[in-house]
């Protein structure tokens, strides 16, 4: 297994300055961890405009035996009037992906909160992200760079939505990062979404949720489709079945990158240190090396 980390699990510490991304390194270099993801959330979307920053970023994680494995933006394909500017916008980070010398990077194709109204809807924003995902991994091949959709946000997040839509945009340059956690945010049995969309993966998030029936009053809680309530936690310490999850992932014979993602209200620093303890725990529980 190759384990890491997402920069996303240190966001609350980014985002108060209290870490850096530059300490971030250290951080996963210190607990163990083999490469991080830059994820644009936590710390800004300005690396394009911080060429110097993105070449220290670089030489502090050769400098510390970290890989960077992958460039994790956001993005909006849906509507006509911006896709262009959003195009060129996500090449910028392509550009900052490859002189990181990161070949994956993850994009979104609808906003986060979005939702479709009703199927009608959902095809015809479909249609039209479909050959823009296609165009953006073939500039993306040329730099050898592999694009991504996550199974993320209210649209793209159930396991056939996500399938239907790598298999569309047809091209072998688009995969799909598995984010093992997310599906319950739509309700979607994680057990069997892993297991469909795992022959499709370049990249494996895990992930772990406290589930509620019924949401509590407290500040934090996500409510699902269904009316559930979710909230993020150690990796090992939710209620997602992750012994049985990781047992999947090890038996498809999954190769590629696996990286914790911290979304919860625990100390960061130290639920990514108990989530990649966690992790190898599970990993050599399910027979993986």
């Amino acid at each position: 297994m190759r384990l890491g980390v997402s920069s996303y699990s240190y966001a609350r510490s980014l985002q108060r300055g209290a870490l850096t991304i530059l300490d971030v390194v250290d951080r996963v270099a210190d607990a163990g961890g083999e490469h991080l993801e830059i994820a644009a959330g936590g710390f800004g979307d300005d690396l394009p405009r911080q060429p110097e920053l993105v070449d220290r970023l670089r030489e502090h994680a050769a400098a510390r035996g970290i890989g960077l494995a992958n460039h994790v933006i956001g993005a909006d394909f849906s509507d006509p009037a911006t896709v262009d500017a959003e195009v060129a916008r996500v090449h910028e980070h392509l550009d900052v992906a490859h002189r990181l010398g990161i070949t994956h990077l993850r994009h979104d194709v609808v906003p986060w909160a979005w939702r479709d109204a009703d199927h009608a809807e959902f095809e015809r924003v479909l249609a039209q992200v479909v050959p823009v995902c296609r165009a953006v991994a073939e500039h993306a091949a040329t730099l050898g760079i592999t694009t991504m959709v996550e199974n993320h946000g209210f649209a793209f997040n159930d396991s056939e939505r996500i399938l239907r839509l790598v298999h569309e945009v047809d091209h072998p340059g688009f995969r799909a990062l598995l984010d093992v956690g997310n599906f319950v945010c739509l309700d979607d049995d994680p057990l069997r979404a892993v297991q469909r969309v795992l022959p499709v993966a370049a990249v494996v998030h895990l992930k772990d949720f406290l589930v509620r029936e019924t949401p509590p009053a407290a500040d934090g809680w996500l409510t699902t489709l269904a009316g559930r309530a979710v909230l993020g936690t150690v990796v090992g310490h939710g209620d997602l079945p992750l012994g049985r999850i990781v047992e999947r992932i090890v038996a498809s014979g999954f190769d590629g990158p696996v990286s914790i993602e911290f979304e919860g209200l625990e100390d960061d620093v130290d639920a990514v240190e108990r989530g990649l303890t966690n992790a190898r725990r599970l990993w050599a529980a399910a027979g993986g090396s």
